[in-house]
C-alpha cells in the first residue's frame, strides 16, 4: 500500500473512527493483498509510511470477498472485476485475508 494512501486511509480513520470504516483492496497477489490487510489492521509492517507502528484496527477486505462480492450488483462486477476472477489465484488471496485478520483482529 503506497505512503498516499496510507495517509488517506490514516485520516479518514481518525475523521469517522473504525466502527464507520472499511477498506476495499484489489491486489493481484495473496502476498501484496496480506501486506494490504495488515497495513490498515495492524500497521505499516515496513515501517515505511504515515502507518509505521499505527494500529488502526480496520477490517479490509479484498473486493473478491465473497462479504463484497455478494454487496456488488452482479453486472457491475462481472464488468469491472470478473474478468480478473479468471487469471488470479482467488482462493490463494481470499486465505491469505482472511488469515491476517484472524492474526491481527481476531476474526476472519
Amino acid at each position: 500500500m503506497d505512503i498516499g494512501n496510507q495517509a488517506r486511509i490514516k485520516e479518514l480513520a481518525g475523521k469517522f473512527g473504525k466502527d464507520e470504516l472499511m477498506v476495499v483492496i484489489g491486489g493481484a497477489e495473496a502476498e501484496a493483498s496480506g501486506l494490504a490487510v495488515e497495513t490498515v489492521a495492524n500497521g505499516d509492517p515496513a515501517f515505511a509510511g504515515p502507518l509505521a507502528g499505527v494500529q488502526l484496527g480496520l477490517r479490509a477486505y479484498h473486493v473478491m470477498e465473497p462479504e463484497i462480492k455478494n454487496e456488488v450488483d452482479p453486472a457491475v462486477y462481472d464488468q469491472q472485476v470478473g474478468m480478473m476472477e479468471m487469471v488470479l489465484d482467488v482462493e490463494a488471496i481470499i486465505a491469505e485475508c482472511r488469515s491476517i485478520r484472524q492474526q491481527f483482529l481476531g476474526d476472519a
